[in-house]
């Protein structure tokens, strides 16, 4: 359904870094670093058929979060769960709700944790048990 997911970044070289090693953990190599003809600086993040881009605001203004927006990135197991969360935390990102974790619920057994990135984003890394 979807093609590609992009956020807004006040600090694109900050959110690099941060996305560089968080989205590591899930096998995403290097971005593609893309110059927009307005000037602004894009990132593009590839891995198994999904694309997760960053960019500098075109319309000059400052970037913001989503409220009540969330971004979810699915996990191989519950310890890459774990693994997403603290490498997030340990570049710069902020744990937020429960520990990470398993919830149970009206669709299974999860694990979930749950962060905010440098510049506000609020992600998910998910691992649903079958």
């Amino acid at each position: 359904m979807f093609n590609h997911i992009m956020i807004g970044s006040n600090d694109i070289e900050r959110s690099k870094r941060f996305y560089d090693a968080v989205l590591g953990t899930l096998g995403a190599g290097e971005p593609v670093r893309h110059k927009a003809d307005s000037g602004h600086t894009r990132l593009f993040y590839r891995h198994a058929g999904c694309s997760f881009a960053i960019t500098e605001p075109i319309n000059g203004e400052e970037a913001t979060s989503a409220n009540g927006g969330t971004i979810g990135f699915k996990c191989s197991s519950p310890e890459l769960v774990r693994q997403f969360h603290d490498v997030a935390i340990a570049n710069g990102g902020k744990s937020i709700e429960d520990p990470p974790g398993q919830r149970d619920g009206s669709m299974g057994a999860l694990h979930l944790a749950y962060v905010r990135d440098p510049d506000g984003h609020k992600l998910c890394a998910i691992y649903r048990a079958k």
